[in-house]
């Protein structure tokens, strides 16, 4: 018996995809791209048509049926899909939850893709100047609509929908307009450029088709006008851009950015807006009405009408990689885009990614470089503070103070960095030792004093702050270490006379709540800032003239191989915030190790020589970007099971690991977290394709080890980090 099938990819976490009868109703009527509601088990769940139906064989009862078409037409284009494949073979997670993740949750769930009213714009048809015409004089609020149209279009939202226009539309008197995609205007004068501005624009123009240009500027130098030319360049062809921000936080300042110039035509995308308002911003890119989007990683998966460009600002930021489910990274997705697309891409950055120095030198991508400030006013001077043997203060040494207090009777603003939120890192028992520790994790509980509360920065659990020695009784317990919290009190208890705020996730919780402080900074109300990585980037404080780093140590030993790049990149990106404006800035950077090679090189050479230096070992000892990497992690309630889990997937693999390297499984550098034991098992290769040959032949067999069904296992390709 010949029947007709469709090929569906279905949201589970399966790397394979299934079959379903078409029913008659929907013969001739399914594309690849629309949504099915499915029969899954017990479940109905939306699936994707993944390739056009198909005849097949044997009984109607061996398939179960297509329960609904959610779509008249293809919601994702052949684009979209592609890329979700290629995206599913690369990660090596399945395509069906890719193509979840590309959509937003209320299409997700197969609610109608309707076209955001405030998008659509009405005018009046032949058939309305017709009835204009002979409409009778009490017939006031049809008239005065039909007039209003008459006079010009009009946006659906400005209408009030009532008897009239109903009665309007139904008769045909007002029809739809498709929106003219070249029908923008600069809603400013762009400033000048300078000259190096206006010749690294003029490189940018070279593009031709498919281009990366890594867009290597110092902070301050002009790179978002730049982006801001180049988006404009691509609107006169009537084509749409993509900007991607590494953070929520930079978001809506970017978008504002992007409105000033462009309009309204300007959408924006990431996980801090409502379900509702994603969903706008998503079908708005689909229709073209959005001829700018700006958005965090998933807005890389956007479906556009025309895109022209895409732009990746802050690109080395880790924040463009997805650490758990669809482990996908947005900067390497976006580049594919571009590529599939023949579409230029702009990576921007004071501070790029090894692995984008490196694509540059290769020859792989075109180098602009940047490296002067517009204001024409010095970089900042950078010095180390050697805190040895000095009486420090809450973390912070006499001569750091005393700067500050320079600084401040100047009329500057100071800035001081702690990438570490709370009070202090662990509550200890000066009599007997007891520190608190987590029930779940391998970790010390953080204090926050505000909240009288220990709490797990690594699984959340959380528990009173005791007043007494949980251990001996004592009352002798005593902060050890220092966080934003406590930064913030020493400064308050100071300089009582400056407004001190501080700038963490803590603290920025509520709605809103940043651009009120920014606004303060602004204008100049608030004089002390403490902050995290939240103030590193993309934020311009034109007022501040002193940053201050409470400890340059942290990242010098870290367990992780990128710890010193990321250290570096995150102490240039916080340097750049001083200065830009009116004098040279200040920077000062605690340390215990001011001999430390990195230190120096850092201090003398900046980041370009850091990053010089680190590329040589990268090469010496064959890391990334010389080679490449995929991590297989496990973890379990039973401590025995994720060694045991990988040593089986390492035996599976080994067969067909020609030019990889697999490690012996081993625990995770945190082994407990969140009460599951870890392990991890890694796999290099100097070799893309060995490595990616390697995983094909053996991650969609993992399923079938015996161990897997006792453990959560994932895969990572090019993981940001080993932790």
């Amino acid at each position: 018996m010949n029947l007709e099938l469709v090929t569906v990819a279905v949201p589970v976490p399966l790397y394979r995809n299934f079959d379903y009868l078409v029913p008659e109703n929907l013969h001739g009527r399914l594309q690849p791209g629309m949504r099915l509601r499915l029969p899954f088990g017990r479940r109905q769940l939306v699936g994707v048509v993944l390739e056009p139906p198909r005849e097949g064989t044997g009984s109607t009862g061996d398939y179960k049926s297509v329960a609904e078409l959610l779509d008249d037409a293809p919601l994702l284009p052949r684009e979209l899909l592609g890329l979700a494949r290629w995206a599913a073979d690369y990660y090596r997670h399945p395509v069906g939850e890719v193509l979840s993740a590309m959509l937003p949750g209320p299409l997700r769930r197969g609610q109608p893709a309707t076209e955001p009213e405030g998008d659509q714009r009405l005018g009046l048809s032949a058939a309305g100047h017709e009835a204009l015409a002979r409409l009778p004089a009490r017939s006031h609020a049809q008239r005065a609509l039909l007039e209003r149209l008459a006079a010009g279009p009009q946006p659906r939202g400005a209408l009030k929908t009532d008897a009239a226009l109903k009665k309007a539309l139904a008769e045909g008197w007002i029809e739809l307009l498709t929106p003219d995609p070249t029908a923008w205007s600069l809603a400013e004068t762009p400033p000048a450029l300078s000259a190096e501005q206006t010749a690294a624009l003029e490189a940018l123009r070279q593009a031709q088709g498919f281009d990366v240009t890594l867009l290597q500027g110092v902070t301050g130098s002009g790179k978002t006008e730049l982006y801001l030319r180049r988006i404009a360049d691509v609107l006169e062809q009537g084509q749409q851009a993509l900007v991607l921000a590494p953070e929520i936080g930079l978001t809506p300042q970017l978008a504002e950015r992007m409105r000033q110039r462009f309009g309204d035509g300007v959408a924006a995308f990431h996980s801090g807006m409502g379900e509702a308002a994603r969903a706008q911003s998503w079908l708005r890119a689909r229709s073209g009405a959005a001829r700018v989007v700006v958005g965090t990683r998933s807005a890389v998966f956007l479906p556009f009408a025309r895109l022209g460009l895409i732009v990746v600002d802050e690109e080395h930021d880790t924040s463009y990689k997805q650490q758990d489910g669809f482990r996908y990274s947005a900067r390497d997705v976006a580049v594919l885009r571009a590529q599939r697309l023949g579409i230029p891409l702009v990576l921007g950055s004071a501070t790029p990614a090894l692995e984008t120095l490196h694509n540059a030198r290769a020859g792989r991508y075109r180098h602009v470089e940047l490296r002067q400030r517009v204001t024409e006013v010095a970089p900042p001077r950078v010095q180390a503070l050697d805190v040895r043997r000095e009486p420090l203060q809450h973390g912070l040494s006499p001569r750091l103070l005393d700067t500050v207090q320079q600084h401040l009777d100047a009329g500057g603003q100071v800035l001081l960095f702690i990438n570490r939120r709370g009070y202090a890192p662990m509550l200890m028992c000066h009599d007997c030792g007891w520190s608190g520790a987590c029930t779940f994790c391998d970790a010390r509980l953080t204090l926050h004093r505000g909240r009288r509360r220990l709490i797990c920065h690594h699984c959340g659990t959380q528990q009173p702050a005791p007043s007494a020695c949980p251990s001996c009784g004592q009352k002798s317990l005593q902060p050890v270490g220092e966080g934003t919290e406590r930064i913030e009190d020493a400064l308050r208890n100071r300089f009582p006379m400056h407004r001190c705020e501080r700038f963490d996730s803590d603290r920025l919780a509520k709605k809103g709540e940043l651009e009120s402080l920014l606004a303060g900074i602004h204008s100049g109300d608030i004089r002390l800032l403490v902050g995290t990585q939240i103030l590193a980037k993309g934020h311009d404080f034109p007022g501040l003239s002193l940053v201050g780093i409470v400890s340059a140590d942290q990242a010098l030993y870290g367990a992780d191989f990128r710890a010193i790049e990321r250290m570096g990149q995150l102490v240039t990106q916080v340097a750049g915030r001083a200065g830009r404006s009116g004098g040279a800035g200040e920077v000062l950077l605690q340390t215990h190790e001011p001999q430390h090679l990195a230190l120096t090189t850092l201090i003398a050479g900046g980041y370009p020589a850091l990053a010089e230096m680190l590329l040589k070992e990268r090469e010496a000892v064959g890391l990334p970007p010389y080679s490449h990497l995929a991590l297989l992690r496990a973890e379990s309630l039973d401590a025995a099971l994720p060694l045991r889990f990988l040593a089986a997937a390492r035996a599976l693999l080994a067969p067909h690991a020609a030019e990889v390297m697999l490690s012996d499984p081993v625990p995770a550098l945190m082994e407990r977290r969140g009460g599951y034991s870890r392990a991890q098992l890694l796999l290099q290769s100097n070799s893309r394709a060995a490595l990616q040959k390697t995983l094909a032949a053996g991650v969609t067999r993992l399923d079938g080890l015996p161990e897997a069904r006792k453990v959560r296992w994932s895969i990572d390709v090019d993981p940001a980090d080993l932790f």
